[in-house]
């Protein structure tokens, strides 16, 4: 996909996330000049393409309330690791969840989940619900509660800045 004016605009407006307000995309489309159904339709071309691979919110759950905050690590078989997950993010209290590779000799897991709650006590009997109702009570698992809060920060785009000399030199930046 080679990138127009208006995505090398969008990506620079995305740099520090949306603006928090009720139609953040009205805002972006105020500020570069096109309808708000021109930055959807702009963002989903960048989705489609793979230039944005990742696009969500950061919810800081320390500052709502939300003090105790459990990944949830477990070893469960491969072939049922999909079906596990998918059950697993339909629960309410589940806030991520998803599959990596194991580390041989180092790291078997490979089902995380995180829960955030107010307090540990709570987010305990989250976890005992989850392992019964979904059966993996008899699986290695490891519950990790965080002790320090990291910066959490939108993902940075390196697009290159959009100039004519750059446009009519055939040169494009990626996202």
């Amino acid at each position: 996909m080679e990138l127009t004016e208006l995505h090398h605009r969008l990506i620079e407006q995305l740099r520090n996330g949306l603006p928090i307000c009720p139609h953040p995309y009205a805002v972006i489309a105020n500020t570069l000049g096109i309808t708000e159904e021109g930055v959807i339709s702009a963002l989903d071309q960048l989705i489609e393409n793979g230039l944005i691979n990742r696009f969500g919110m950061i919810l800081h759950h320390r500052a709502l309330g939300y003090q105790a905050n459990a990944m949830c690590v477990f070893d469960v078989p491969d072939p049922m690791a999909a079906d596990i997950g998918r059950a697993m993010a339909r629960l309410p209290y589940v806030t991520l969840c998803y599959r990596r590779e194991r580390v041989a000799g180092v790291w078997p897991f490979n089902l995380y989940c995180m829960i955030h709650g107010r307090d540990k006590h709570t987010v305990r009997a989250q976890i005992r619900h989850m392992t019964a109702r979904l059966d993996l009570c008899d699986m290695p698992q490891k519950v990790l509660f965080s002790k320090r809060c990291f910066a959490q920060r939108a993902g940075k785009y390196g697009a290159v800045p959009f100039t004519a000399k750059n446009m009519a030199g055939g040169q494009h930046g990626s996202a």
